[in-house]
């Protein structure tokens, strides 16, 4: 009875109108709560309103097209091209077509994702820019937020520790899933700052947390703070600050390296070096910091795009090959050695060791703005960013909404 109840809000007798109205219907935590009240999983309870909405599109086929919203589809009311005595017939048909397919087309699963991850059980987590965390364990998908109990929405990390517990940074602190239950770490529990943007765990087993003023290390006890010298905030950011750490990494000989607005910090575990534009990086204002299987050190930079350090000497790799665009977000390298790396813009590029490719959204993205890269066990490559999430399989790009493709 509620099922039908919500199916019916909005909606005029014998007409189409108020579809859109029925919308809200299709979030996910009215879809989590009807998968807990029928016992149907995530998908299952999606698909059921999906052929739902199908019928009623399918039943009021043919009809009057006055009856349709005055907004067109991308939100904004635009009447220029209507004649005195109404729609043609094919601009009516074409209307009703993109209507049709814009109702029907099943949704991205967020908006945007930030941070793809996949745990020892196999499951895979997508940190998103404002639902909380999706987790995808090979059947469905569920969401976790603030309602259910999740520390924030926004995840800029996801990392596992030797328990199998899964630890993700948010806007709102440092939260720890146990397989069963959240639990929230914030500044009143120790914690540097809550606004958390980068994460890693070292081999040791200390959680090292990077915020927006600063370092913390946690080693499941306490919080400690770890001094980083200031930089100069960088303006062009949306977010910024002097102590901010973009980017944590330990290295193969246990160094832990951080990226900062003042170039790259290395710890050794007694004392911090410094590398910035005076010993050749391309800029200072690093996003991430990546060791590959050769043991080089690659930048990814806000500024002057990216470069390779093997120990003795820097290399700017963007200006060397001539790639387009400066500011690059992320660097991932896939188990055949291929390193991958997204830029402002300019979608996603490839290196093979000798050459560049470059991937853009007419070659099957959701869209040329790429954050997060993350290949599974099974050899799936993940591409998430705006617009939700990209699956390469080694020659195609699918995009995936909450129905799939999953694996195709």
């Amino acid at each position: 009875m509620d099922l039908k109840i919500k199916i019916s809000i909005g909606f005029k007798q014998h007409t189409c109108v108020a579809v859109p109205k029925a919308m809200p219907l299709f979030k996910k935590r009215n879809l989590n709560k009807l998968a807990a009240r029928t016992g149907k999983s995530w998908n299952q309870s999606f698909t059921l309103i999906y052929f739902i909405m199908l019928s009623v599109i399918i039943s009021c086929n043919g009809q009057n097209k006055r009856n349709m919203p005055q907004d067109s589809l991308d939100g904004h009311s635009d009447t220029s091209n209507v004649k005195a005595n109404g729609t043609s017939a094919n601009e009516s048909q074409r209307v009703d077509q993109n209507y049709s397919s814009a109702i029907l087309a099943p949704p991205r699963i967020s908006e945007f994702v930030r941070r793809i991850f996949q745990d020892k059980n196999g499951n895979l987590w997508f940190g998103t820019n404002g639902d909380g965390v999706i987790r995808y364990d090979g059947d469905a998908l569920a969401y976790f937020s603030i309602a259910e109990g999740f520390g924030g929405v926004a995840v800029r990390g996801i990392v596992e520790d030797r328990k199998g517990n899964i630890w993700f940074g948010t806007e709102q602190g440092l939260t720890k899933y146990d397989g069963a239950s959240f639990t929230n770490y914030t500044e009143k529990d120790g914690l540097i700052n809550n606004d958390v943007w980068s994460l890693t765990i070292d081999r040791n087993g200390i959680i090292w947390i990077g915020t927006l003023q600063g370092v913390s290390r946690f080693n499941n006890e306490e919080f400690t703070p770890f001094a980083i010298p200031e930089a100069k905030p960088d303006p062009t950011r949306g977010v910024t600050s002097a102590k901010i750490v973009h980017s944590i990494m330990e290295d193969r000989e246990g160094k832990i390296w951080f990226g900062t607005n003042g170039g790259a910090y290395i710890y050794d575990g007694k004392s911090l070096t410094n590398i910035s534009e005076k010993e050749g990086l391309c800029n200072n204002n690093v996003n991430c910091i990546m060791e590959d299987k050769d043991g080089n050190i690659w930048f990814a930079t806000t500024h002057n795009g990216l470069c390779r350090f093997d120990g003795k000497s820097m290399v700017n790799m963007s200006e060397e090959h001539g790639l387009q665009g400066t500011e690059v977000w992320h660097m991932y390298q896939d188990g055949k050695g291929n390193i991958w790396f997204p830029v402002k813009r300019f979608g996603v590029y490839r290196y093979d060791g000798k050459s560049f490719t470059n991937f853009r959204k007419k070659d099957g993205l959701t869209s040329d703005a790429i954050q997060s890269i993350f290949e599974d066990k099974q050899g799936r490559l993940w591409l998430g960013g705006y617009l939700g999430l990209t699956r390469y399989d080694g020659k195609s790009f699918y995009n995936v909404s909450t129905m799939g493709p999953w694996d195709k």
